[in-house]
């Protein structure tokens, strides 16, 4: 399973959600191989669960994956609860 965080330059928030999802699968008991990008380069990049913040979330959709929204990128628990959901729906 592969997931891509994206943010709007594919810098520092994008690494900093990333870091957390590492952190977020250990604790569900999930693998997946995270990476993040830029907005622009999302296309390019196959995944099977794509992470925004709510702002560039809609311009997820379309990709072919799950597309994740985050409200607060900050926010730990809504994080792992909405990583936990979206690897569920993509494990079937």
């Amino acid at each position: 399973m592969k997931i891509l965080v994206c943010c709007g330059n594919g810098l520092g928030s994008s690494f900093m959600i990333e870091m957390n999802i590492k952190k977020a699968l250990q604790e569900i008991g999930a693998e997946a191989e995270v990476s993040h990008c830029d907005l622009a380069s999302a296309g390019g990049v196959k995944a099977d669960i794509y992470v925004g913040t709510r702002d560039i979330a809609t311009q997820l959709t379309g990709l072919g994956g799950e597309v994740v929204s985050l409200n607060n990128m900050i926010d730990k628990k809504e994080l792992t609860e909405k990583i936990a959901a979206a690897v569920a729906k993509v494990k079937g």
